[in-house]
């Protein structure tokens, strides 16, 4: 480990994985219990979120869940609003802006996502890690009980520790299925059996399985093998973003703490503090690395350190590359201003594509390739088809009326209500007094009426006979 004057230069970190030994074999990650002001903030958005997770499913607006997503019956709640498959291209509009959100807020933040409400890291710190802390220790106690042969301390310890996290799968797993099916179908499902549905039940098993199997073993892998976020950020992240950093200029060269209780050398003491902590295992004095997920309990753990030996906090901080080289530890530069502001107008975008949802959609259309028709004496009419797509909570009765010219509108067969979720379709003859008409294509405003309020206008043109133009 270089203990130089400048930036730490051996790179064989960036070589490997932390968590592989030279042999290949997997180094078990044991992280020190830690204790600070950002762990304590993390700990509480923890406790926001996973009591909103797990409560969230019972949660309803109207008759409506907060969150459902069906793809079977290609049904999605967000927030009590319905949306069906009509909305794809809010959805997709939605998605684009997520990617592109995604990016700004990794150029400018990092991968502060990942530290403070990815779920991955939510699930693993602060439920399977103090479960572990609970019944097996501390770190050291954690790996003295797995290196020791195997007795009844260590199998009763391993045994519940493993039902407990199985437990938690289960549990996890029944709320993530609610928000597929809904919180009735699920206690419904759950109360019949597997003899009733045996293929739900095994479905439900499996995938428990892959989250106990991610949380009791696979861990802190994900992030760095699994997770695709996690590779993007090579890609994205720059001097200028915001990161976990070592102050290298300050904490170098590193030295003990001499008799006397000071530090002859640099700020870093070489205590190991914030290595021991890492949940990826990794030395953050490296500099950025692949692994690191900017979790800030080397923060909290270098300002403890740094507290007893009379120093500065801050050694090990949210800073970007640059600010560390240069000095200059603003966070907000006008770089990060200037994307923080365009991520707010994306956040107001799909805002208000979402609030000029309607409740219902219609298309009206004049049937192709028909023509003008006599009607009556006096009159003459056009055909016309209308689709109506339903995306309120209930039925739906929409009717037509022509609001100009004067005409009326005649249906050619009874109009239905449509249901929720459906698209109803139907053909009517927009009927137009002769007098009325002044061009072979004379512009007309159709208005669609609920409960006799005009909800709704739609413009199209009416054909009529070519000497029109000439009169």
């Amino acid at each position: 480990m270089a203990k130089s004057t400048n930036k730490p230069e051996p790179d064989y970190f960036r070589d490997k994985l932390s968590t592989v030994a030279n042999d290949g074999k997997r180094i078990w990650v044991y992280a020190k219990k830690i204790k600070g002001k950002y762990t304590n903030r993390r700990r509480i958005l923890a406790i926001f979120l996973l009591a909103l997770f797990y409560i969230g499913p019972f949660i309803k607006i109207g008759d409506e869940p907060i969150m459902l997503f069906d793809v079977l019956q290609r049904k999605f709640v967000i927030f009590g609003v319905v949306f069906w498959p009509q909305d794809f291209h809010l959805i997709l509009l939605t998605l684009i802006t997520t990617i592109v959100f995604v990016v700004l807020f990794t150029v400018v933040f990092g991968r502060l996502f990942c530290g403070w409400v990815c779920p991955q890291t939510i699930f693993m710190e602060f439920v399977f890690r103090q479960i572990e802390y609970l019944i097996e220790g501390s770190a050291t106690a954690q790996r003295k009980l797995d290196q020791q042969k195997m007795n009844f301390e260590k199998f009763w310890k391993k045994t519940l520790k493993h039902i407990i996290f199985y437990s938690i799968a289960i549990i996890t797993s029944s709320t993530f299925l609610a928000y597929m099916i809904g919180i009735d179908s699920v206690l419904s499902f759950l109360a019949e059996g597997p003899y009733t549905n045996l293929s739900g039940y095994l479905g439900l098993l499996l995938f428990s399985g892959v989250f106990y199997f991610v949380f009791a073993f696979f861990r802190e892998q994900v992030c760095t093998i699994a997770c695709p976020y996690g590779r993007l950020q090579g890609v994205l992240v720059d001097k200028k973003s915001i990161i976990v950093g070592y102050d290298y200029k300050r904490g170098e060269p590193r030295g003990p703490i001499n008799k006397s209780g000071e530090v002859d050398s640099g700020d870093c003491i070489d205590c190991n503090a914030c290595v021991v902590v890492c949940p990826t295992g990794i030395d953050i004095r490296n500099g950025t690395q692949l692994e690191c997920i900017n979790c800030t309990a080397c923060i909290d753990a270098c300002n403890s350190v740094m507290d007893r030996v009379k120093k500065p906090q801050g050694l090990i901080r949210y800073d970007s590359e640059l600010g560390i080289e240069t000095g200059n530890h603003s966070i907000f530069n006008t770089r990060s201003i200037a994307y923080s502001i365009v991520l707010f107008i994306l956040i107001l975008f799909v805002g208000y594509l979402f609030m000029q949802r309607g409740d219902f959609e219609s298309t009206i259309l004049r049937a192709r390739g028909s023509l003008f028709q006599n009607y009556g004496t006096d009159s003459l009419s056009n055909i016309y088809n209308y689709n109506l797509v339903n995306k309120s909570k209930g039925s739906l009765q929409v009717e037509y009326q022509l609001i100009s010219p004067v005409g009326r509108i005649k249906h050619i067969q009874v109009v239905e209500p449509v249901n929720v979720g459906e698209m109803g379709t139907g053909t009517f003859l927009v009927v137009i007094p002769k007098d009325q008409l002044t061009t072979s294509n004379t512009p007309i405003i159709i208005g669609l009426y609920i409960d006799g309020i005009e909800v709704d206008t739609y413009n199209s043109t009416f054909v009529g006979p070519s000497s029109l133009d000439r009169q």
